[in-house]
């Protein structure tokens, strides 16, 4: 553990806003990165950790506490008990997306689909990240964590994780407590040994982005390159001489509604069918069961909506700008609130209430910020 200069949160944070904190602490170890925490706690301090900076939005005012920045690196290759399957072990403070190249490198599938993403392992399955239909969830198997003021670590199954769309019970969302109040020190993922066969891409969300039409085996370098121009072409690949990607990625979550209510939005509005969860247990209290079980009703499928589509079809186009701001939407992707440089915080705030605003007027859909707000309220 060691104290260092606190650096302005502007300069560690892709969408570039936030002053300097009061306290700020770096950990380039495991072991490191729990003695901060267990400091940190001991005093009653203020805290929140730091990876990529890739997921926050971060106000003007210092924050009146500790950030710990996790700089912990490392891939460890482990057996897994699934035949043609192997399991990575790797440390929290790692890059995402060098963690896909490595797995991509090395013929380990099940993660291409999410290269270019940016920010750290440990921060992955918080949110389990996604893209193109494939999310974290799908080859999660554990993840090493720490819980608020506890003094050791213990290894938690990706089932107790609460994983949902873009969320889990370690996700502090706007406007609610978080679910379990504890960072992550490691995360082990099982992946599927395919080798220079490549693999099918089955997932139609990814194989209509890629322009697939067969189901032939694609090499996952291919994959992978094919993803990274897309995402670049969204400006959602980190690139400093591009303003567009001066973000914290989509800043609004796709809307998930019942299907009635989205039966009311245009046939157009792009959407997709979140399957129910089927696995629901009923209990009955003893003293109510007379050797009858009712008859478990199935409940309204939830649909996904296109943020992206409800933003622009409210009048709010690509390259949008209020009048004298320096944040804007992004000239490639609707979903992109971006420093188009030297932006403060309370101008992206008033941005973002405005695009909601426009939307919840057009819809009557609130759409939901999507990175963890630091000291700033919308």
């Amino acid at each position: 553990m060691s104290e260092i200069e606190p650096i302005a949160l502007r300069e560690l944070t892709t969408l570039r806003t936030g002053a300097a904190p009061r306290r700020m602490l770096q950990a380039d170890t495991t072991a490191e990165l729990i003695a901060s925490l267990r400091e940190v706690w001991a005093t009653g301090d203020e805290w929140f950790v730091l990876g990529g900076g890739s997921n926050l939005f971060v106000g003007d005012e210092s924050f009146d506490g500790t950030v710990i920045r996790i700089l912990t690196t490392g891939i460890e290759e482990l057996p897994s008990p699934h035949e043609g399957r192997i399991r990575l072990r790797v440390q929290a403070g790692h890059s995402w997306d060098d963690l896909v190249a490595y797995a991509v490198d090395h013929g380990y599938a099940g993660i291409e689909a999410m290269s270019g993403i940016p920010g750290t392992v440990g921060a992955a399955p918080v949110q389990n990240v996604g893209a193109y239909g494939q999310e974290i969830q799908e080859t999660l198997v554990e993840v090493e964590l720490i819980d608020e003021h506890e003094s050791d670590a213990v290894v938690v199954p990706a089932a107790d994780l609460g994983l949902g769309f873009r969320t889990s019970v370690l996700k502090h969302h706007y406007g609610e407590a978080q679910g379990r109040r504890a960072v992550i020190l490691s995360v082990t993922l099982d992946l599927a040994v395919t080798g220079d066969a490549g693999r099918v891409v089955r997932g139609e969300q990814l194989r209509r982005a890629l322009g697939l039409e067969d189901y032939a085996p694609v090499p996952l370098a291919w994959l992978r390159g094919r993803i990274l121009e897309t995402r670049a072409m969204k400006g959602m690949l980190l690139d400093e001489s591009d303003p567009d990607t001066r973000s914290a990625g989509s800043f609004f979550q796709n809307a998930i509604i019942p299907e009635h209510v989205a039966r009311t939005l245009p046939p157009e509005c792009p959407r997709w069918t979140v399957e129910p969860d089927l696995d629901s247990v009923t209990v009955i209290p003893l003293d109510s069961y007379y050797g009858l079980t009712p008859r478990a009703e199935r409940p309204e499928s939830m649909v996904k909506v296109s943020a992206a589509w409800l933003i622009e079809n409210s009048g709010i186009r690509k390259g949008f700008k209020l009048p004298r701001s320096r944040a804007g939407i992004s000239t490639k992707h609707a979903l992109a609130l971006t420093n188009r440089g030297g932006a403060t915080a309370a101008e992206v705030g008033e941005l973002a209430r405005f695009v909601q605003s426009r939307v919840h007027a057009e819809y009557g859909l609130l759409l939901q910020p999507e990175p963890v707000l630091v000291g700033v309220d919308l």
